[in-house]
């Protein structure tokens, strides 16, 4: 099981841009960026917004195949990536699986 962690780059005054972190290592946007590009200037969380479109993609990349991830990613940042705090937050794989399933039965 994974766990996801977001940390906020405080020197930014806009918006809640930050790194994530999986597991040990930094979540790395180039993958999802190349899916889809809705943020070069990277992930961000708390609101709805480019930045956590980009996010919730590249989480829901980690976690399902590209298919589901490009249908769902957009619900996905509004259920969880939106009402993240703007401060640091955890995330593991299986609320993300727990969100698929559900998801997945609509």
């Amino acid at each position: 099981m994974s766990e996801y962690q977001g940390i906020p780059d405080d020197r930014k005054k806009v918006g809640k841009v930050g790194e994530v972190l999986k597991g040990n290592g930094l979540l790395d946007p180039k993958y999802s960026l190349a899916v889809w590009n809705h943020s070069p200037s990277g992930f961000a969380w708390g609101y709805e917004g480019s930045g956590p479109a980009q996010l919730a993609l590249a989480l829901l990349l980690e976690e399902t195949g590209r298919e589901e991830a490009v249908k769902f990613h957009q619900d996905f940042k509004r259920d969880v990536v939106a009402r993240m705090p703007e401060g640091r937050w955890y995330l593991t794989s299986e609320a993300i699986q727990k969100w698929l399933a559900e998801r997945r039965g609509k």
